[in-house]
């Protein structure tokens, strides 16, 4: 049989610990006897990171500006005991967080519906998309721990002296302060991603923040989404037959709650992370879950949306069993190639793909399944596989067309 030709290369990111090795499984058994696999590849495993002063993560994010598409493996964040255990030269930053902030992107992270795992919302039907800003806020906050009594005041000042000054409060003894912030240019690239996505998806979107509480902070993210929704969007959105609805935050939980699912929900950056995080664990798992970084001039890389597995890593360098779910995984590889595809004209790219998710979820379906699944399946008399059998079996079926 040959295999399916490829025009443009994927930019290929290479990972950490577990992920790393059920990235190669993944290579050898679902990808490379099928595609001639082209890919521009870069090792983001934290040895090669500190090797190069983590500047291959910078090289990586400009070929995904070249090339358009990437698909990335799960990368470790270092903390004071990966400094000991790797024997770091410095603290890096997190490779996500530099990827997006070069692509100037949002995260898209979506649930992998498959029967047998039932959300625990009994009325959601259809994956909730979470949106998410992945710039400002808390995560580049500054912090005052205050000792005593006195006034804190929020002052800017401008580049010609015009100074600003709002009293945030006069304390009459210890307290802490936190500023924030966000920048125009960061909010209109969150909005177009947004609502971009919402017309390549043909999906509903629904966007919230607390306007009523924060009146310029969070209104400002209100008041963009809608001056962009309504002169660039607006038009498209009504020929598609989809919506574009704005709600307090407060609001939308409730909503989601008692919603059949099957929209985009954006969130700014501290909502997203927690609701992302809260939609994924009640629809089944981080490894069922989906996560693509979208840049505002249509730039995609695509990666699972958990960690590298660290513990699995451990059992496996000791020569032990493991039996790490690969889904993600394999779904960031899929959702890669099939935008690959789209891009370049290559319908059997796109179809491969397709077939490749759908050989995955009747592997899963027919009870064939890694532990974690099994744990929570309503599936009776399920076969528990470990690493490599369930993705051999996903092969097999695969095979079968």
């Amino acid at each position: 049989m040959s295999k399916i030709a490829m025009t443009t290369p994927l930019v290929e990111m290479d990972g950490d610990e577990m992920t790393r090795i059920l990235w190669q499984m993944i290579k050898d058994e679902l990808l490379l006897p099928f595609i001639d696999l082209k890919t521009e590849y870069y090792d983001l495993g934290l040895e090669h990171r500190n090797e190069t002063n983590d500047q291959v993560t910078v090289d990586s994010a400009n070929a995904t500006l070249k090339y358009g598409v990437a698909v990335k493996c799960a990368t470790i964040t270092p903390n004071a005991a990966r400094m000991d255990e790797y024997k770091l030269k410095k603290m890096y930053k997190s490779p996500n967080g530099t990827i997006r902030a070069m692509l100037d992107g949002t995260v898209f992270r979506t649930p992998i519906i498959v029967k047998g795992i039932e959300p625990c919302v009994r009325n959601w039907e259809k994956p909730i998309t979470l949106a998410r800003h992945a710039y400002g806020d808390v995560y580049k906050n500054v912090e005052i721990a205050v000792p005593g009594a006195g006034k804190a005041e929020l002052v800017f000042t401008g580049e010609d002296g015009t100074k600003i000054t709002e009293t945030i409060h006069e304390f009459d003894g210890p307290g802490i302060i936190q500023g924030m912030h966000n920048t125009v240019k960061s909010i209109e690239s969150f909005a177009r991603c947004c609502l971009s996505y919402a017309v390549d998806t043909k999906q509903d979107i629904w966007f919230a923040t607390k306007d009523t509480i924060s009146k310029k902070y969070d209104h400002r993210f209100k008041d963009i989404f809608m001056e962009i929704y309504e002169e660039e969007y607006k038009d498209k959105f009504e020929e598609l037959g989809i919506e574009y609805f704005y709600t307090l935050i407060d609001d939308a939980v409730a909503r989601v709650m008692k919603s059949k699912g099957g929209f985009i929900w954006a969130c700014k950056n501290y909502d997203g992370d927690v609701m992302s995080d809260m939609v994924s664990s009640a629809f089944g798992s981080l490894a069922m879950m989906t996560s693509v970084l979208v840049s505002p001039t249509g730039v995609y890389e695509y990666e699972a949306a958990h960690g590298t597995v660290q513990r699995h890593y451990y059992k496996y360098l000791k020569g032990e069993e493991t039996s790490t779910n690969s889904v993600a995984t394999i779904f960031a590889w899929t959702g890669a190639l099939r935008k690959r595809g789209e891009l370049d004209g290559l319908k059997d790219l796109c179809a491969f793909a397709d077939r490749l998710e759908s050989a995955t979820l009747r592997t899963i379906e027919s009870g064939r399944m890694t532990k974690d699944l099994a744990l929570i399946t309503s599936i009776k008399d399920v076969t528990v596989l470990n690493s490599m059998d369930f993705i051999k079996a996903i092969r097999t079926e695969l095979e079968k067309g």
